[in-house]
């Protein structure tokens, strides 16, 4: 193997460490945000979660969590459309928290176990 090969194998490996020690606490990050939005002014904590669970959804397919990379995605593209629209029930920001407290409780479980 190059020189250069090696340094990107490493630092690869690095940053999947890094993503592997992070993914508790950025589990945790998810969960109080959830349970903190508030449908009638979600903006901000809606655009924190939405940032979350997009680098989420890329890094965890990278770092070889497929299923948590593409439930991921799910709620980040629901999320996106829950915000485009002026109104949206409270019943609709209800079952998509829900779905995000599901997503969060099984990751925690087994976060590579994700299908």
């Amino acid at each position: 193997m190059h020189g250069a090969d090696q340094q990107f194998f490493s630092r690869l490996a690095s940053a999947s460490a890094s993503f592997d020690r992070g993914l508790p606490a950025t589990l945790e990050r998810l969960a109080t945000l959830g349970t903190q939005l508030d449908p009638l002014v979600p903006t901000a904590t809606a655009e924190e979660l939405q940032a979350m669970l997009h680098t989420m959804a890329g890094s965890a397919v990278t770092f070889g969590y497929r299923g948590l990379g593409q439930h991921a995605r799910a709620l980040e593209q629901r999320l996106r459309v829950l915000t485009t629209f002026e109104s949206v029930a409270a019943t609709d920001w209800a079952a998509w928290v829900a779905e995000l407290l599901q997503f969060v409780e099984a990751a925690r479980r087994d976060p590579r176990g994700l299908a």
